[in-house]
């Protein structure tokens, strides 16, 4: 088992109300070497109010032994031969370490965030990811771009814009995932699977697993080696006073996403069905400052994990 963390390093869940600062880049070759340091065996950068590749390129000369990876970066609004081009820049920069966590993201921001016409996520992504290995073969092997697929068409590689062979071109893929399908899909095609963080350890063993298992059988796969790689929501504090605003900012979340239908699979599976209802409609209704309480503590407990500095190690 492999340990991971987030950049920023000591950050904790702002809530929902309370918008959390930026990552100080200035800052992220510091954090990189005292997360090697520690002893981690991986670093990763999330797409929300910073570059998702951007710190990793910081990160990649300053550190040697920790893998670096993105997680995740939103795929679709950048098309896949523009990401093949920085994995392939961050392989080579970090002799080998780039993990390419890659993520759909849901209709709304999509289209109204990015601004980019939606289309069923689980055929794009696969064109996505065959596309990408595409333009790495040609660039590594010197043959003929020739991609045609449902939702990318990629046959022009000329040389004034060809990188040419690196020594480490076997990228990982880690692919975030909620739904049975995508979990599939990352069984089929992929290195790894990243847990969306309001899967619990059930939902990832009754529903992820199994799928995963499906689409490697389906392409003859082997998985020795496929990582799932969890971040659970976490609320910890030094002290029993101070964890509880820890939790109330947590309880927050998970009232966020409950409220978000395409993470409704993970609390059906649980028989909160009707949870999820409730909360798409308070969500619709604006009713921010009520959803919170509609979590249950035994909602809570099951999805996110709490307790003190002394107690979150056991618990993880």
């Amino acid at each position: 088992m492999r340990s991971e963390t987030l950049l920023p390093i000591g950050k904790v869940d702002p809530g929902l109300r309370d918008a959390s600062l930026r990552l100080d880049l200035l800052e992220v070759a510091r954090m990189a070497r005292e997360v090697e340091e520690l002893g981690y065996d991986g670093l990763a950068s999330g797409e929300t109010k910073n570059d998702p590749y951007l710190p990793l390129v910081l990160a990649a000369t300053s550190t040697e032994r920790i893998r670096l990876t993105t997680a995740v970066v939103i795929a679709f609004p950048r098309s896949p031969t523009a990401t093949a081009l920085i994995a392939w820049d961050l392989q080579a920069m970090s002799k080998g370490r780039f993990v390419l966590g890659l993520g759909p993201q849901v209709k709304g921001h999509i289209e109204r965030r990015f601004g980019i016409p939606w289309a069923p996520p689980l055929p794009r992504m696969r064109d996505y990811i065959l596309a990408l290995r595409a333009v790495w073969n040609a660039w590594q092997h010197r043959v003929p771009l020739d991609f045609q697929g449902e939702h990318y068409k990629l046959s022009l590689m000329v040389p004034l814009f060809d990188p040419g062979p690196i020594p480490y071109p076997d990228i990982p893929i880690q692919l975030a995932a909620v739904n049975k399908g995508m979990c599939h899909l990352a069984g089929e095609l992929c290195q790894g699977l990243r847990p969306h963080p309001i899967c619990t350890p059930k939902y990832i063993a009754d529903v992820m697993v199994p799928a995963i298992e499906a689409g490697a059988t389906k392409a003859g796969r082997d998985l020795a080696g496929f990582d799932i790689v969890p971040s659970p929501l976490i609320a910890a504090a030094p002290t029993r006073e101070g964890l509880q605003e820890r939790i109330r900012d947590v309880r927050a979340r998970v009232s966020f996403y409950a409220s978000t239908r395409t993470y409704g699979a993970v609390f059906r599976h649980h028989g909160w069905g009707a949870l999820v209802d409730e909360l798409h409609r308070y969500s619709f209704e604006k009713l921010w400052d009520e959803m919170p309480k509609r979590i249950s503590d035994e909602v809570l407990d099951t999805i996110a994990v709490i307790g003190t500095y002394d107690e979150i190690a056991a618990k993880l």
